[in-house]
């Protein structure tokens, strides 16, 4: 999957339509094995991170009556 803008197929936003002959530059390919998915990296990306089987926020909780947070660290 990769996320276009609707006016340009290229990864020039100056060219606009369907350009001929093209091809988009990749800087990596990250390998997600457990779903068996290829993911091309065209440029500047920031990507979130994970969440395990077990997050952390699961063991943060609140105490109602006095308001204290406990769990966080």
């Amino acid at each position: 999957m990769i996320v276009k803008t609707h006016l340009s197929l290229s990864h020039d936003p100056a060219v606009k339509g369907v350009p001929k002959g093209w091809r988009l530059p990749t800087c990596d390919v990250l390998i997600y094995s457990g779903s068996k998915l290829l993911c091309p990296c065209a440029g500047t990306i920031s990507l979130m991170p994970g969440t395990s089987s077990d997050p952390a926020f699961r063991k943060v909780d609140v105490d109602t009556k006095t308001g204290k947070v406990m769990g966080l660290f």
